[in-house]
């Protein structure tokens, strides 16, 4: 009887196991090999970052929740880094990717990244965040699916397509570092590119993605480019925008849609025209000259090639502020969680700072930079969150060197040094991009995803306030701001980690138009912050020092 009983103990503690195994979020696991290669995307030979063998590098394919460990082996010549463009990171910096919190893979070595995209969906990308790697590829799109159990606000599409719109140099990315290196802009771009191919338009080019006649498909739409704003287009075909950054929208057919640097748009295709051959269409906007290529969609069974008549792209900034201003929260769809969009009622919590922004240019030494504030920002050799982590901040950074409100003066002289900032955790913050230059500028904020609640020309001030959409503006992670405009984001700083505040322009962002945002935990909790993993890579002045025993603790 005694065995009986250890036996059904057994059993019980057996399948108790098996229910806890079941409810944690799966894992999946993946090997990334960089190395160079050579590729032609204009029809001239250079070298390029390969992921596996493939540029773009592989598409990252993943459900809300999962638990992604991604092994990357660095076969480049040069110190190499990951950013995971639009992923949160909840309570966990340490993973972003950036050189503010992470040391990078040195050349022959390898790192394993360990992420979640938390509570998240929707349409994002990858790309290298170390010297000027973005100009050599190495990125790729990144798509996180919502859970079987959250319903979406559109029908299961066929398939699901990522679309990697960019401008593209042909000069090496070493010698893009050396034109900024030395004060040079890098000017206009040599092409553009959808998906690593400049088409050639006369119906030669293999098709890109096939069509089945009547069916619809998942297109998800990112410009990965270094500094150009450009439209998408499909000939005859309207796309239905779903999904902007991790956010549904109120559902809208456009003809084209203008993306931003940074920008992801996820729409919904249907293939309900002749079944032939179609053009996609990626054009520069706000250049002098505009800079066109094509990629090739196919119908199954179709009969015909694509037509030469090309869709015309927009003119101007002016519809690029009125699509942008047409662009709606859908207030009623589950996001990531079973919960409404819209039971979150931003418009109604009360401002506790706001910090305005003003990116300007000039010479420091006869050589160009970019600065927000004042200040040019510099990557030190020690990572800034392991300096603030291990507590020698005061060797590596000064915390708050530039003003919430800054003056023309203080705008006027550029200074280089590491520009942090000090958010207190849980605060809801106002940011004013203010752009007083002749370009479109193109901002992110790692680690958040925030309301872009207006977009409009002049000056900001308080009373600008009353303009604000305070009701279902879009929560995403990337605004542009047009020239001579500003740009007034809201959200809640309740992300503890170094979060990074940049310009999506690489160029600018290379010459210092960034800056980092420290949120700590005031109880140094768990709860708020994970500790630095035991593998995490150490440089600088922490190289050969142990890690702090775990100075967050508790629950």
């Amino acid at each position: 009887m005694r065995g009986a009983k250890l036996l059904v103990a057994c059993l019980y503690l057996a399948a108790a196991a098996t229910v806890v195994v079941r409810a944690e979020d799966p894992y999946f696991h993946h090997v990334w090999n960089v190395t160079y290669g050579t590729a032609s995307p204009l029809g001239v030979p250079q070298q390029v970052i390969l992921i596996n063998g493939q540029f773009p590098g592989p598409n990252l394919n993943s459900t809300s929740n999962n638990n992604i460990i991604i092994n990357v082996f660095n076969n480049l010549d040069e110190p190499f880094l990951l950013t995971w463009n639009g992923i949160q990171h909840r309570k966990n910096c340490w993973q972003d990717g950036t050189p503010g919190t992470m040391c990078p893979i040195m050349p022959g070595t390898n790192y394993t990244y360990k992420f979640q995209p938390k509570d998240q969906i929707g349409s994002y990308f990858y790309y290298p965040t170390t010297g000027m790697h973005r100009a050599a590829g190495g990125y790729g799109g990144l798509r996180v699916n919502s859970r079987l159990l959250i319903p979406v606000p559109y029908a299961d599409p066929e398939d699901d397509y990522t679309v990697l719109i960019s401008d593209w140099y042909t000069k090496s990315h070493t010698q893009l570092k050396k034109f900024l290196d030395g004060g040079r802009t890098l000017g206009r771009p040599n092409g553009v590119l959808i998906n690593g191919k400049a088409g050639k338009g006369d119906g030669s080019d293999a098709p890109l993605f096939t069509l089945k006649p009547g069916k619809s498909y998942r297109v998800r739409i990112c410009n990965v480019g270094l500094k150009t704003s450009l439209n998408f287009r499909i000939q005859n075909h309207k796309m239905k925008l779903v999904e902007m950054e991790g956010s549904h929208v109120l559902q809208n057919d456009f003809d084209s849609l203008d993306v931003h640097v940074g920008q992801c748009y996820g729409t919904i295709v249907t293939a309900n025209q002749e079944a032939k051959d179609y053009y996609m269409v990626a054009s520069s906007r706000f250049l002098k000259s505009v800079i066109t290529t094509t990629g090739l969609l196919r119908y199954e069974g179709g009969k015909g090639p694509a037509s030469s008549q090309l869709p015309a792209g927009p003119v101007g900034w002016a519809w690029s502020l009125n699509q942008f201003r047409s662009f709606r929260w859908n207030l009623t769809a589950s996001a990531a969680r079973p919960n409404p969009q819209g039971s979150y009622h931003y418009g109604k919590i009360n401002i506790t700072r706001t910090i305005k922004l003003v990116n300007t240019q000039g010479k420091v030494d006869g050589k160009l930079r970019y600065a927000l504030n004042g200040v040019s920002h510099t990557d030190p050799e020690t990572p800034l969150k392991l300096a603030e982590y291990f507590g020698i901040s005061d060797k590596v950074f000064k915390y708050n060197i530039i003003t919430d409100n800054p003056t023309t003066e203080e705008t006027k002289n550029i200074k280089i040094e590491p520009n942090v900032i000090n958010i207190t955790h849980r605060t809801f913050i106002e940011v004013v991009f203010e752009n007083h230059e002749k370009s479109v500028q193109s901002w992110h904020l790692n680690g958040y995803s925030f309301f872009a609640v207006a977009v409009e020309p002049g000056t900001w001030t308080p009373e600008k306030r009353k303009n604000y959409n305070l009701l279902d503006a879009v929560s995403r992670h990337t605004v542009q701001v047009y020239p001579k405009c500003w740009a007034a984001i809201l959200l809640t700083f309740d992300n503890c980690g170094m979060w990074n505040i940049r310009s999506e322009n690489t160029e600018r962002r290379y010459l210092g138009q960034q800056l980092y945002v420290s949120v700590l935990s005031p109880e140094k909790s768990l709860r708020d912050e994970y500790n630095m993993p035991e593998t995490s890579l150490q440089c600088g002045l922490v190289k050969s020092t142990p890690k702090p025993a775990n100075p967050y603790a508790g629950a």
